[in-house]
């Protein structure tokens, strides 16, 4: 891993360090998939990606805060997607904090996501405006 790597790493185990609810919970990640290639997943048990996380060798997550941006960015308009949540902590080391959009650090997972570790999979409708209706989402 390289050096900036690590310090982006070590700001992000800070900035969790410091929230106060961060001890009482694990963090809640998100990826955004079409329907389809999740019902496949389901089939083979492993989830190995998109095309475009295939294409960047590793899946693309999104943290609470970032999901929505990610689904406007990345997703506009399209129907038929699917919310997955994932316990953080359950990826392990395979997980990484990295920056992306402007600096910020989105989650990456280095590896096929086993779909057992998926907590909760919702549709992810779209309103009348083309936006896309979230549920509540964790931390």
């Amino acid at each position: 891993m390289c050096r900036r790597a690590r310090r982006c790493r070590r700001r992000a185990a800070a900035r969790c360090a410091a929230r106060p609810d961060f001890r009482n919970t694990v963090p809640t990640i998100y990826k955004i998939v079409p329907a389809a290639l999740w019902r496949a997943a389901e089939r083979e048990g492993i989830f190995r990606g998109s095309p475009a996380d295939l294409q960047d060798g590793f899946i693309h997550f999104s943290a609470a805060a970032q999901v929505a941006e990610t689904a406007a960015k990345h997703f506009a308009g399209q129907g038929d997607l699917l919310l997955v949540s994932v316990d953080e902590a359950a990826l392990g080391n395979a997980l990484r904090w990295e920056p992306s959009r402007g600096g910020a650090l989105f989650p990456h997972l280095y590896g096929p996501l086993d779909i057992r570790l998926g907590t909760r999979v919702e549709p992810l409708p779209l309103a009348e405006d083309g936006t896309h209706r979230f549920p509540p989402l964790d931390p």
